[in-house]
């Protein structure tokens, strides 16, 4: 057992890699180590980092352990994140090392951060005076260290002046400490002035962070009723008790817009953590929140894993997002999660949403969550007034997709100097090619999944695995010419209807696939709020959180999309999708309207939709689950056996479904392929285990690959607790 001695003879270490438990360790006369020391150990030929693990070490022969190698000068990983890698790891069924990885992501962290060399005022005088040297000597007033090159920019002279003065004595050289990535953030640098509902659950949420201990709160507003400015109140009071905070956002698109809205209130803007970041950043903004120096982040999922020292409050933005679910590696959903560290580092987390999700709707009314309520747009801006198009009566031209009646708002919408917004979430131009001559389909050869053609790039595009290639003149099949259709539309074929109706307009199509990735897509965000588009298509990156000030028109071109599968979130999703969509209009007052394409407008979820009644919704899917036993009412977990062939995987599948264990409260449907059958080459077969809600799903699981048959060949198996994605 290790304790917080100052040595130890050996260790335990939990290493990045699928281990199931961590290693012992010898520890070097003289090395002090405590839980939480992140180390470098030998690890087969290599040297990794790893972290010193909690609990006793194995009995081992002291002369075949091997030693650390060193102790990194990095703050240690502090108990409440070693339970919190403990409990993830023991939850989703994932090793702690894989785990432990996601927490180990910027291993030049691991060392202090150099000083930089600086120059600081003497006492000595130059021996001639001239007005640039007047310049920096001004600028230098105060005592206060600074860089050469700051200190030239800030005076507006060049290098060589401040070089002179160094020179003559006039500065010296001082060591000065790294450059925080952001500026400390100030709780009272704009506070805002609230509406009576913004105020009341502004009030109640710094109530739960005055307080100092766990709590989970829905903040449940509708679009525009100015959800950040109340969870912002929050987070000034977390930095006004000294605590960090974390800011989880679901997609890196977003972050631009939020981290301007962030200055403006606290002046400051916060750390920022994606996949997008430039390594050296994320190794800055890793080791400064691991001291204590960056007080706030706003990052993706993967944020959760930081080593935050004072970890005060989590903020989970757009809660409801299927964004917020990693499938790869460690299957997981940082919103759950996200409750849970709030639950070991006994802190408030707050869940915010215009579309809550079920699960998050039932905890609340089960009293597991507190809710406030935001019912009006802020500043009395009105919602769009919602209709359906019955494509059945009001159909489009022959070969179009867009109604007669979407594009006479559309036209009159222009006509008012105003902006419409086309949404489809199906990317590219068509999600199907194939041959009028001989019915040749295009399919990517490594997945079951169709080829997507994007005409602005040529090509063919496999959007599972990625496979490309160029869109060819003549049928491979039967060599016949000029004779491919795209079937079906994509954001770029309803932009090449759009721009023959509308050949004047400004027109632009917003889809994360296209050229130039994250940096052209937060410009082009950018052009549409300052009006400098008139038409915009997009897929669903265009719902999440945007403010466009002049969009009055929004229009649902297939409202009925994510219908049309066997998801039990289907309609949940669709609601989620369509509402968010549809309350980018009339943010700012103007008069609004939201219009849906749709072949079954007396669906429920339509309905719920035009009659602004999300309530009713609400009760009838959550009855809908209850009824059959679904999340939250009960649990499911999937198991997704892959191989290189059919055979191995589906042997492997029904071997796992013989060594199920016997239980009354789970059972297990399958094996049967899985819909998305093949992918990157490898044949997939599924499990999916349903159960009480009080079930041990973990417990049957780990059963069931224990007794079942041992890993071999080509084969892969991977567990989902609480799947997302059915396909």
């Amino acid at each position: 057992m290790i304790e917080d001695s100052p040595f130890v003879a050996a260790a335990p270490v939990l290493v990045p890699m699928p281990a199931e438990r961590p290693y012992t360790y010898a520890v070097p006369a003289g090395m002090r180590v405590v839980p939480g020391s992140i180390v470098r150990v030998p690890l087969g030929p290599r040297q990794v980092a790893g972290i010193v693990w909690d609990g006793a070490v194995e009995k081992v022969d002291a002369k075949k352990l091997r030693p650390i190698e060193q102790v990194f000068d990095c703050p240690p990983i502090d108990r409440a994140m070693r339970r919190f890698v403990d409990w993830v790891a023991q939850y989703t069924l994932s090793p702690p090392g894989m785990v432990a990885r996601m927490l180990l992501r910027a291993p030049e962290a691991f060392d202090p951060e150099p000083w930089i060399e600086g120059l600081q005022r003497t006492f000595a005088k130059p021996d001639r005076m001239t007005e640039a040297r007047t310049r920096v000597l001004e600028t230098a007033e105060g005592g206060l260290a600074w860089t050469r090159s700051g200190l030239a920019h800030a005076a507006g002279v060049s290098s060589t002046v401040v070089d002179g003065l160094r020179a003559q004595g006039v500065f010296e050289t001082v060591m000065i400490p790294p450059r925080p990535v952001v500026a400390a953030p100030d709780p009272g640098y704009a506070v805002p002035s609230l509406m009576p509902d913004q105020s009341e659950a502004a009030e109640m949420l710094r109530t739960n962070v005055a307080t100092g201990t766990f709590g989970v709160t829905l903040l449940d507003g509708v679009t525009g009723s100015g959800k950040t400015e109340v969870y912002f109140e929050a987070v000034a009071a977390a930095l006004d008790r000294g605590k960090q905070v974390l800011i989880l956002l679901p997609e890196i698109s977003l972050t631009h817009a939020f981290l301007e809205r962030f200055q403006e209130r606290f002046g400051a803007k916060p750390a920022e953590w994606h996949s997008d970041l430039p390594p050296r950043m994320r190794e800055k903004v890793w080791r400064q929140v691991a001291e204590g120096g960056v007080r706030v982040v706003a990052g993706a999922r993967s944020a959760l894993f930081l080593p935050f020292r004072e970890l005060g409050l989590i903020v989970v933005d757009e809660e409801h997002d299927p964004a917020y679910k990693q499938e790869d590696r460690v299957f997981y959903n940082a919103r759950d999660m996200a409750v849970v560290r709030g639950h070991i580092g006994g802190f408030p987390v707050v869940l915010a949403s215009a579309t809550p999700s079920v699960e998050s709707r039932v905890n609340a009314s089960q009293g597991r969550y507190s809710r406030a309520v935001l019912s009006a747009r802020f500043a009395e801006a009105a919602l769009p007034d919602l209709k359906t198009i019955d494509m059945r009566r009001a159909p489009p031209a022959r070969g179009g997709f867009l109604s007669p009646v979407l594009l006479g708002h559309m036209r009159q919408t222009l006509e008012r100097k105003e902006q419409s917004l086309l949404f489809l979430n199906r990317r590219g131009y068509a999600p199907l090619t194939l041959c009028r001559v001989c019915g040749h389909r295009f399919g990517c050869p490594v997945c079951s999944a169709w080829l997507v053609e994007h005409r602005f790039r040529g090509q063919l595009v496999c959007h599972h695995c990625g496979h490309n290639e160029r869109r060819p003149e003549a049928c491979p099949e039967c060599g016949t010419l000029d004779h491919l259709v795209a079937c079906g539309p994509g954001v770029e074929r309803i932009a090449e209807e759009v721009v023959a109706h509308f050949p004047d307009a400004r027109t632009i199509v917003l889809s994360s696939d296209l050229m130039g990735g994250v940096r052209r897509l937060r410009l082009e965000l950018e052009a549409i709020a300052n009006g400098e588009a008139d038409i915009v298509i997009g897929t669903q990156l265009v719902a999440k959180g945007h403010n466009f000030p002049n969009m009055t028109l929004v229009g649902v071109v297939d409202a009925d999309l994510g219908l049309a599968n066997g998801d039990p979130r289907a309609a949940e999703r669709t609601f989620q999708l369509l509402s968010q969509v549809t309350g980018r209009a009339g943010r700012t007052g103007k008069t609004s309207l939201g219009l849906l394409q749709t072949f079954q407008p007396d669906h429920p979820v339509m309905r719920a939709i035009v009659s602004g009644d999300a309530e009713a919704f609400y009760e009838r899917e959550i009855a809908e689950r209850e009824r059959a036993a679904l999340p939250p009412f009960g649990r499911l977990a999937g198991v997704i056996v892959s191989a290189a062939t059919r055979a191995e995987a589906e042997g492997h599948a029904r071997g796992l479904r013989r060594a199920a264990p016997q239980a009354t409260d789970l059972f297990v449907l399958g094996p049967a392929e899985a819909p998305l059958s093949l992918i990157g080459g490898r044949h997939r077969f599924r499990l999916l285990i349903q159960g009480e809600r009080r079930a041990d799903m973990q417990g049957f699981i780990r059963t069931m690959l224990a007794e079942g048959p041992k890993i071999r060949g080509s084969v892969r198996v991977q567990v989902d607790i609480d799947p997302q994605s059915f396909l």
